[in-house]
Protein backbone atom coordinates (compact mmCIF):
# COMPACT_ATOMS: atom_id res chain seq x y z
CA UNK A 1 0.00 0.00 0.00
CA UNK A 2 1.58 2.96 -1.58
CA UNK A 3 0.34 6.81 -1.05
CA UNK A 4 1.54 9.61 -2.93
CA UNK A 5 4.31 11.42 -1.95
CA UNK A 6 6.29 7.78 -1.56
CA UNK A 7 9.41 7.54 -3.51
CA UNK A 8 10.31 4.48 -4.60
CA UNK A 9 14.11 5.60 -5.18
CA UNK A 10 16.63 2.59 -4.26
CA UNK A 11 17.61 2.68 0.04
CA UNK A 12 21.16 3.20 -1.49
CA UNK A 13 20.26 6.23 -3.43
CA UNK A 14 18.54 7.47 -0.78
CA UNK A 15 21.25 7.30 1.90
CA UNK A 16 23.56 8.84 -1.09
CA UNK A 17 21.22 11.85 -1.18
CA UNK A 18 21.15 12.43 2.51
CA UNK A 19 24.58 12.25 2.88
CA UNK A 20 25.30 15.11 0.04
CA UNK A 21 22.71 17.04 1.42
CA UNK A 22 24.04 16.87 5.27
CA UNK A 23 28.12 17.47 3.87
CA UNK A 24 26.70 20.78 2.02
CA UNK A 25 24.79 21.79 4.73
CA UNK A 26 28.53 21.46 6.98
CA UNK A 27 30.50 23.40 4.23
CA UNK A 28 28.10 25.89 4.61
CA UNK A 29 27.48 26.36 8.06
CA UNK A 30 31.73 26.02 8.32
CA UNK A 31 31.60 28.85 5.61
CA UNK A 32 29.05 31.35 7.00
CA UNK A 33 30.03 30.67 11.08
CA UNK A 34 33.70 29.98 11.21
CA UNK A 35 34.72 28.88 14.56
CA UNK A 36 31.15 28.94 16.03
CA UNK A 37 30.37 26.45 13.85
CA UNK A 38 31.57 23.68 15.70
CA UNK A 39 29.12 24.12 18.29
CA UNK A 40 26.08 24.34 16.19
CA UNK A 41 26.78 21.51 14.25
CA UNK A 42 27.43 19.71 17.42
CA UNK A 43 23.91 20.50 18.73
CA UNK A 44 22.38 19.41 15.31
CA UNK A 45 24.69 16.23 15.88
CA UNK A 46 22.64 15.48 19.21
CA UNK A 47 19.33 16.55 17.55
CA UNK A 48 20.16 14.31 14.80
CA UNK A 49 21.01 11.75 17.32
CA UNK A 50 17.87 12.13 19.85
CA UNK A 51 15.93 11.25 16.47
CA UNK A 52 17.27 8.78 15.56
CA UNK A 53 17.03 6.72 18.80
CA UNK A 54 13.60 7.95 19.44
CA UNK A 55 12.89 5.95 15.96
CA UNK A 56 15.13 2.82 16.82
CA UNK A 57 13.00 2.87 20.17
CA UNK A 58 9.54 3.13 18.51
CA UNK A 59 10.08 0.49 15.49
CA UNK A 60 10.29 -2.40 17.45
CA UNK A 61 7.20 -1.56 19.51
CA UNK A 62 5.29 -1.23 16.47
CA UNK A 63 6.59 -4.61 15.34
CA UNK A 64 5.63 -6.11 18.44
CA UNK A 65 1.80 -4.70 17.81
CA UNK A 66 2.72 -5.70 13.79
CA UNK A 67 3.26 -9.44 14.20
CA UNK A 68 0.27 -9.60 16.66
CA UNK A 69 -1.83 -7.89 14.18
CA UNK A 70 -3.41 -10.37 11.13
CA UNK A 71 -1.87 -9.88 7.71
CA UNK A 72 -4.07 -7.74 5.57
CA UNK A 73 -6.08 -6.48 8.53
CA UNK A 74 -6.67 -2.77 8.49
CA UNK A 75 -4.27 -2.71 11.53
CA UNK A 76 -1.70 -4.46 9.85
CA UNK A 77 -1.90 -2.28 6.76
CA UNK A 78 -1.82 1.26 8.97
CA UNK A 79 1.37 -0.10 10.71
CA UNK A 80 3.55 -0.85 7.53
CA UNK A 81 2.70 2.72 6.64
CA UNK A 82 3.82 4.24 9.83
CA UNK A 83 6.71 2.25 9.78
CA UNK A 84 7.80 3.33 6.33
CA UNK A 85 6.96 6.47 6.92
CA UNK A 86 8.80 6.63 10.58
CA UNK A 87 11.99 4.64 9.02
CA UNK A 88 12.07 6.75 5.46
CA UNK A 89 11.54 10.21 6.96
CA UNK A 90 12.81 10.32 10.65
CA UNK A 91 15.03 7.89 11.46
CA UNK A 92 17.01 6.79 7.92
CA UNK A 93 18.01 10.91 7.18
CA UNK A 94 18.46 10.89 11.55
CA UNK A 95 21.26 8.25 11.17
CA UNK A 96 22.89 9.85 8.13
CA UNK A 97 23.06 13.28 9.79
CA UNK A 98 24.28 11.75 12.78
CA UNK A 99 27.18 9.94 11.04
CA UNK A 100 28.48 13.07 8.83
CA UNK A 101 27.93 15.16 11.65
CA UNK A 102 29.50 12.57 14.05
CA UNK A 103 32.58 12.04 12.03
CA UNK A 104 33.50 15.40 11.26
CA UNK A 105 32.92 16.32 15.02
CA UNK A 106 35.34 13.47 15.66
CA UNK A 107 38.20 14.97 12.81
CA UNK A 108 37.76 18.54 14.04
CA UNK A 109 38.43 17.65 17.57
CA UNK A 110 41.17 15.11 17.25
CA UNK A 111 38.99 12.37 18.73
CA UNK A 112 40.54 9.44 16.34
CA UNK A 113 43.33 8.32 18.78
CA UNK A 114 40.80 8.17 22.19
CA UNK A 115 40.40 4.47 23.21
CA UNK A 116 36.87 5.73 24.56
CA UNK A 117 36.61 6.90 21.13
CA UNK A 118 37.24 3.53 19.62
CA UNK A 119 34.58 1.99 21.74
CA UNK A 120 32.02 4.36 21.37
CA UNK A 121 32.66 3.88 17.44
CA UNK A 122 32.09 0.02 18.06
CA UNK A 123 28.70 0.77 19.60
CA UNK A 124 27.40 3.26 16.90
CA UNK A 125 28.38 0.51 14.58
CA UNK A 126 26.47 -2.16 16.27
CA UNK A 127 23.30 0.29 16.02
CA UNK A 128 23.57 1.27 12.89
CA UNK A 129 23.54 -3.04 12.22
CA UNK A 130 20.51 -3.05 14.21
CA UNK A 131 19.69 -0.39 12.40
CA UNK A 132 19.83 -2.57 8.94
CA UNK A 133 18.20 -4.87 10.73
CA UNK A 134 15.16 -2.96 11.47
CA UNK A 135 15.02 -1.69 8.09
CA UNK A 136 15.20 -5.64 7.00
CA UNK A 137 12.02 -6.13 9.24
CA UNK A 138 9.94 -2.91 7.92
CA UNK A 139 10.27 -4.76 4.03
CA UNK A 140 9.71 -8.29 5.76
CA UNK A 141 6.21 -6.99 7.35
CA UNK A 142 5.29 -4.83 4.30
CA UNK A 143 5.50 -7.82 2.09
CA UNK A 144 3.20 -9.92 4.46
CA UNK A 145 6.64 -12.40 5.68
CA UNK A 146 7.31 -11.71 9.50
CA UNK A 147 8.21 -14.74 11.27
CA UNK A 148 9.75 -13.30 14.00
CA UNK A 149 7.46 -13.95 17.41
CA UNK A 150 6.29 -10.71 19.40
CA UNK A 151 8.33 -12.14 21.97
CA UNK A 152 11.74 -11.59 19.61
CA UNK A 153 10.64 -7.86 19.11
CA UNK A 154 10.18 -7.22 22.84
CA UNK A 155 13.45 -8.57 23.00
CA UNK A 156 14.93 -6.34 19.97
CA UNK A 157 13.16 -3.58 21.62
CA UNK A 158 15.19 -3.53 24.44
CA UNK A 159 19.29 -3.85 21.77
CA UNK A 160 18.69 0.22 20.70
CA UNK A 161 18.37 1.65 24.45
CA UNK A 162 21.57 -1.08 25.94
CA UNK A 163 23.56 0.64 23.47
CA UNK A 164 22.44 4.06 23.79
CA UNK A 165 23.37 3.87 27.42
CA UNK A 166 26.99 2.61 26.92
CA UNK A 167 27.26 5.32 23.96
CA UNK A 168 26.42 7.93 26.16
CA UNK A 169 28.41 6.47 28.77
CA UNK A 170 31.42 6.46 27.28
CA UNK A 171 30.87 9.98 25.66
CA UNK A 172 30.30 12.06 28.92
CA UNK A 173 32.42 9.27 31.16
CA UNK A 174 35.11 8.85 28.84
CA UNK A 175 36.79 6.10 31.23
CA UNK A 176 39.76 5.35 29.08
Amino acid sequence: MTSVGDEQASPGKRAAVAVAITAVLCLVAVLLLGPDAYLWLKAVHVIAVISWMAGMLYLPRLFVYHSEARPGSELSETLKVMERRLLRIIVNPAMVAAWVLGLWLAWQGGLFGAGWFHAKLALVFTLSGVHGYFSAAVRRFAEDRNTASTRHWRIWNEVPAALMVGIVILVIVKPF
